[in-house]
C-alpha cells in the first residue's frame, strides 16, 4: 500500500512537470482587426522573390489567403485574376498567401488556371496565424497607410463592379 502513494505521488509530480514544461503556443501580439494596423510580414513568393508588407505603404495591399485543394478558392480564382488584370497601372498590390498547402502545387495550378498574381509561401503558417485565418479563403484590403479597412470571410466575385469600387475607394 505503501509503494502506491508513493507511485501516485510521482506520476502527479511526473505529469505536472510535464505540463509546466511543455512549450506553450506561440501567441500573437497583432491579430488583423479592421482599423488596426496589418500584421507585418516578409515571405517570399513561388518566385524566390521577397515581400516585405512594409515595402508596400503607399499601395493597397490585397490580401487573400488560399489554398490549391480549397474548391471555393478555385471558383474564386478566376475573379481575382481579373481584377488583377483590370487594376495593372495602379496603386494596388494582390498577393495570395498560400495556407496549409504544398508551394510545390502552385506552378502547376497557375497553369491551369491561368492566374499571374504573386502568391507568397508562409512557412509553418505563420502568416495566417498573425492574420488569425480560420479558412480560406479569407482576404484582407489594407490601404496605402498600412491600416486594414476590410476583412472578407469567403469567396467574392472580385471582379464585378460593386467589389471594384469596394476596393478603388483606398486607391
Amino acid at each position: 500500500m505503501k509503494h502506491k502513494g508513493l507511485i501516485l505521488v510521482i506520476v502527479i509530480a511526473v505529469c505536472l512537470a510535464v505540463v509546466l514544461l511543455l512549450p506553450k503556443e506561440k501567441r500573437y501580439e497583432e491579430i488583423a482587426a479592421v482599423g488596426k494596423p496589418a500584421p507585418a510580414f516578409e515571405l517570399k513568393d513561388a518566385n524566390g522573390n521577397l515581400w516585405n508588407l512594409s515595402d508596400l505603404r503607399g499601395k493597397v495591399v490585397f490580401l487573400n489567403f488560399w489554398a490549391t485543394w480549397c474548391v471555393t478558392c478555385k471558383s474564386e480564382a478566376p475573379h481575382k485574376e481579373a481584377l488583377f488584370q483590370k487594376m495593372q497601372g495602379k496603386p494596388l498590390q494582390m498577393l495570395g498567401v498560400l495556407f496549409r498547402d504544398d508551394p510545390g502545387n502552385l506552378p502547376a495550378y497557375y497553369r491551369m488556371h491561368n492566374l499571374s498574381f504573386p502568391s507568397l509561401i508562409s512557412p509553418g503558417n505563420e502568416a495566417a496565424k498573425r492574420y488569425g485565418i480560420t479558412g480560406v479563403p479569407e482576404t484582407f484590403i489594407i490601404d496605402k497607410n498600412g491600416i486594414v479597412r476590410e476583412k472578407i470571410v469567403g469567396p467574392l466575385e472580385w471582379s464585378n463592379t460593386e467589389n471594384i469600387k469596394m476596393i478603388e475607394k483606398y486607391l
